[in-house]
């Protein structure tokens, strides 16, 4: 299977269904960034950031802004969200006996995930796991290297979990890897994902800041001024 990509703003974005994005990263290793307005707003500004995700192994539209985006630049590429691209790798690794690492949130949440992870999943094999809340990244590599797993879930939040997945891929080339922001809190239940019908509408965003109103910092005005920008684009290209 080969990549075809679609271009926005200046980014490659990956066109695979969650299907084939899964069947990719199991037989193609290396670093899978889920994309989202607030991190090109941010790779914009910070070069290091831009280069990690350029130099990517798959870049997923993890978010509606993206699909939205793309469709704005004729494009018909459906999102892929992040949590469910990382929930269906740990399926596909595990039923082919593959090893896993996690990395990332509070340290009751981490435990939780993985407990219910355990429970949920057949031949699910955990040989890593570390909370977020490390000072020596150093260390945290020297170990998930030792651990040698073949698929690594990363949830420090963006762009630190991108970050430290590009730190470590060189050192672990036969390993898939991916960040995840908050899946782990959904996973050990301590966050509860949208309703079906808002994750259907592409509005699971709306229904986050509903009941998290501080995160509308972070979506106002990036997603309106992505979009704007997404526009300028499109009509430069005519």
């Amino acid at each position: 299977m080969d990549r075809v990509l679609v271009n926005i703003l200046s980014y490659n974005v990956d066109s695979f269904s969650l299907e084939e994005a899964v069947e990719y990263a199991y037989t193609h290793h290396g670093q899978i960034v889920t994309i989202n307005p607030e991190m090109i707003s941010a790779a914009k500004k910070n070069e290091h950031f831009s280069n990690v995700i350029t130099s990517a192994e798959m870049v997923v539209p993890d978010g509606i802004g993206v699909e939205i985006g793309l469709k704005i630049l004729g494009h018909s590429v459906k999102r892929v969200p992040g949590i469910e691209l990382g929930k269906a790798l740990i399926v596909k690794f595990s039923k082919e006996n593959k090893s896993i690492a996690m990395i990332g949130a509070k340290p009751e949440v981490i435990d939780l995930a993985v407990k219910n992870l355990k429970e949920e999943i057949p031949n699910i094999n955990i040989v890593y796991s570390q909370d977020g809340y490390f000072k020596d990244d150093n260390l945290i590599l020297d170990q998930v290297v030792a651990a040698n797993p073949d698929l690594v879930l990363v949830a420090l939040g963006s762009p630190k979990q991108e970050f430290f997945i590009n730190s470590l891929k060189s050192r672990l080339p036969n390993a898939t890897m991916i960040g995840l922001g908050g899946s782990f809190d959904v996973w050990a239940g301590v966050v509860k994902r949208a309703p079906k019908i808002w994750q259907n509408l592409g509005l699971e965003w709306l229904y986050r800041v509903v009941n998290e109103p501080s995160r509308i910092k972070r979506i106002f005005p990036t997603l309106p001024l992505f979009v704007l920008k997404v526009l300028k684009e499109r009509l430069c290209h005519r």
